[in-house]
């Protein structure tokens, strides 16, 4: 169980790392890094067996597989996660290592570490929607780690509720896949070909896919919530949008491509929110001042360019979204602890009081140059390989292929504007002295990171076939379910994509030249905020679920007995109403309604005394009525031949009249204060509720879903338990241990009662 144990490895790790962190402190990061690195060693290693599964059978009776597994596409994600992993807990050891919660982060962050891997790896579908579940949880938790800052616990929650929400609808796509197909686990789902996109089932699963996709991977109209989730310390933010939940959803649409791509309703979802998610992202990121903020609209926008790429489904466009995949990764998490370094060491992530810190901070400064680049889609660097696919891809797509340029080009200009506004404009031009903290450089856990995948970064683009071919062309060959070659190249002739990644550029410096013209625009109120997603949010679906809870808690919990009698009522009246039977009662009634006169007469007076009990204003006269009806029950208890339990009501009755009877100047006077047409609807509920009740139980008699078992009873009551009450019997005897449970139960209730009443007489004397 190889990969199994690599989950779980990083989970036991988690569970130690608080008590870790109260021994050694922070140097429990370093020793908590070189775990999640074990295992990116372990699964680099499986390279060379291909693809293979490790079946594990989990509730066997509802045939749920806990299977795992690894192929091309998972093996690239498992290896983003843990190896991304390690270099974050090891960033996180420097720049939170004396927070007081230390071991409570390093825990949080391990599990959900965890949690992606096993995402990942899942071939069981419902394994795998429990850890995309456990994701969301963890995610939560350190989006909202400074609990005290309500801010912090408004978005941490706002992202709950979205992916929670999308989580849910993934719950109901994969439920109907598993019985559409047959099948109950990703490979055995994959293996069905066209029978999916040929169910009548097609429509809702892919809805409901999606919109669990959407969610996680913040897609439009989804996408508000990333960009608040940059409450959370800045480790979690190079994690999370680097190589792990952003990337869930958009890992799941790869990973089922081959079964639910080729549609008109895929391309058209998937092209209209990645493409809106994209120019919308990378435009707001250019009014934006906060370098984290900047990250988390870049890192937007690239989720929507990668949906795009996976909705147009042809092979460039799928090794595009591939590669980009791969190297936005690398730059990403660069850059997200390069502004983690700069906050931790300048005191600031405001873009304008950073300046010319290169010579304060020059290895982070070269990190943060390499990553921009391959960012930005500058040649030699890997970001360029993905850029150049993208715009390959709208080359050669006969249909679309005007508007699908267009938003690559705008928008991969946007992007390297935001790029080199992160990466160099912190670290050239004159030095600034609005800096809170006087700059200089990390400690090597802050920078070790960034110099690795920033390096990587550079070494994949320079050697692409031989480093990353490996890894590229599994994966996309998994999502195409087909073979694809994994030869790679910077140079291919001048052509129509260089001309246009040229343009590209050109487009962008000019942008990032008038960069200050947008941070102006930026400072003004927001006017877009009262229609924006998030608006909406707050407004409609958070507001609008607080409404209706607090008009719900005030109408049903109002703290009226007779509204909460009415709501039971009216509730069993319809579920009544819309189940029963009347053609199966019928024959009851037959055998029912022939009685002897002196039964309807007792009926009527029981009824007449109910009556009185309704319209008296005398206390005496109303209990004198509850004690015929008492009494009348008692009579048709007799009558049915129950003998005990008509004495039993004689005697709780008697008792009962008789107390009542001796309080009867403390009981408070009977007062009409309901009006004439309350009192005509309440009488009208009675009735409907005693009259379902009464069809209910000619329901039950009309029932037999098995021959009776009372002469059953009755032969063993006499020949195993020698007694002729068979009533008696099955008290003592075939329920014994129940009756001995409620005369225990009689028992201590009657020494609290006792030891309260010797407890209030000490009180007094």
């Amino acid at each position: 169980m190889l990969l199994l144990s690599c989950v779980l490895s990083i989970a036991l790790a988690a569970c130690a790392a608080p008590m870790l962190a109260r021994v050694i402190g922070a140097a429990s990061g370093k020793l908590l890094a070189l775990v999640p690195l074990a295992v990116f060693g372990v699964l680099l290693s499986t390279l060379g067996r291909g693809d293979f599964q490790e079946p594990l059978m989990w509730m066997a009776s509802f045939n749920s597989p806990a299977d795992m597994r690894i192929d091309g596409i998972s093996r690239l994600m498992a290896l983003l996660v843990s190896g991304i992993g390690a270099l974050v807990v090891l960033f996180a050891s420097g720049y939170m290592g004396n927070h007081a919660q230390y071991g409570r982060f390093n825990l949080i962050l391990m599990l959900f570490m965890a949690s992606m891997l096993g995402l990942v790896l899942a071939d069981g579908l419902i394994l795998m929607f429990i850890f995309w579940e456990l994701t969301s949880i963890t995610s939560y938790l350190l989006i909202g780690f400074n609990h005290e800052n309500p801010t912090a616990r408004k978005k941490a929650l706002q992202a709950l509720v979205v992916t929670g929400a999308g989580g849910l609808a993934l719950l109901a796509g994969v439920v109907m896949m598993g019985l559409a197909t047959g099948e109950w686990t990703l490979t055995g789902v994959l293996a069905t070909g066209d029978l999916l996109r040929g169910h009548e089932w097609y429509p809702w699963i892919l809805g409901f896919v999606l919109a669990g996709c959407f969610t996680k991977s913040a897609q439009f109209p989804f996408h508000f919530w990333l960009p608040n989730a940059m409450a959370g310390p800045t480790p979690v933010s190079a994690y999370l949008h680097s190589a792990t939940m952003v990337k869930a959803g958009v890992f799941l649409l790869a990973v089922l491509s081959p079964v639910l791509a080729g549609t008109r309703e895929w391309t058209v979802a998937l092209c209209t929110a990645g493409g809106i998610t994209f120019l919308l992202a990378v435009t707001r990121g250019l009014f934006q001042t906060d370098l984290k903020t900047v990250l988390a609209f870049t890192t937007l926008g690239v989720l929507g360019m990668l949906v795009m790429m996976l909705g147009v489904g042809t092979e460039l466009a799928v090794k595009a979204a591939t590669l980009f995949l791969f190297a936005h990764a690398l730059y990403k998490a660069a850059l997200f602890m390069v502004v983690g370094t700069l906050d931790h060491e300048a005191g600031t992530r405001e873009v304008e009081k950073l300046r010319g810190l290169r010579k304060a901070l020059p290895i982070t400064a070269a990190a943060a140059g390499l990553a921009c680049f391959s960012g930005a889609g500058f040649p030699p660097f890997f970001g360029f390989l993905g850029k150049e696919y993208i715009l390959k891809a709208g080359v050669d797509l006969a249909t679309g292929a005007v508007p699908l340029l267009v938003i690559a080009v705008v928008g991969n200009a946007m992007m390297l504007s935001l790029m080199l506004k992160v990466g160099l404009h912190p670290f050239f031009g004159p030095v600034s002295k609005d800096t809170p903290k006087h700059p200089h450089e990390a400690p090597f856990t802050m920078w070790t990171g960034p110099v690795v995948l920033a390096a990587l970064g550079l070494a994949l683009g320079l050697m692409p076939t031989t480093l990353a071919g490996p890894f590229f062309g599994p994966a996309a060959g998994d999502i195409l379910a087909a073979d694809v070659d994994n030869k790679l190249s910077l140079w291919h002739g001048f052509n129509l994509p260089l001309y246009l990644s040229g343009i590209t550029v050109a487009i962008g410096l000019v942008i990032y030249r008038f960069r200050a013209k947008f941070w102006a625009l930026g400072r003004n109120p927001d006017l877009i905020r009262p229609v924006s997603a998030d608006a909406v949010y707050d407004r409609c679906f958070y507001g609008g679920v607080l409404g209706f809870a607090k008009w719900q808690t005030k109408t049903l919990q109002n703290g009226h007995l007779r509204n909460y009698l009415m709501m039971i009522f009216a509730t069993m009246a319809v579920l009544v109403i819309w189940k029963i039977d009347l053609v199966a009662i019928q024959p009851v009634l037959a055998t029912v309604l022939p009685v002897h006169g002196y039964y309807l007469m007792l009926l009527a007076v029981m009824a007449a005394a109910t009556a009185v009990v309704v319209v008296t204003e005398s206390k005496t006269t109303a209990l004198i009525s509850f004690g015929i009806i008492g009494f009348g029950i008692s009579l048709l208890f007799t009558y049915f031949g129950a003998p005990d339990i008509a004495i039993t009501q004689i005697v709780v009755e008697t008792l009962t009249i008789v107390l009542l009877f001796l309080i009867l100047a403390r009981i408070p006077e009977i007062r009409r204060i309901s009006k004439r047409r309350t009192m005509l609807f309440d009488a009208g509920v009675a009735l409907l509720a005693g009259g379902l009740t009464t069809l209910m139980v000619l329901k039950a008699v009309a029932l037999e879903a098995a021959p009776s078992i009372a002469g059953q009873l009755g032969d063993w009551s006499y020949e195993l338990a020698k007694g002729k009450n068979v009533v008696n019997v099955i008290l003592v005897d075939f329920r014994a241990l129940d009756t001995y449970g409620e005369v225990l139960v009689l028992v201590i209730a009657a020494l609290g009662v006792g030891i309260l009443m010797t407890v209030g007489r000490r009180a007094k004397s």
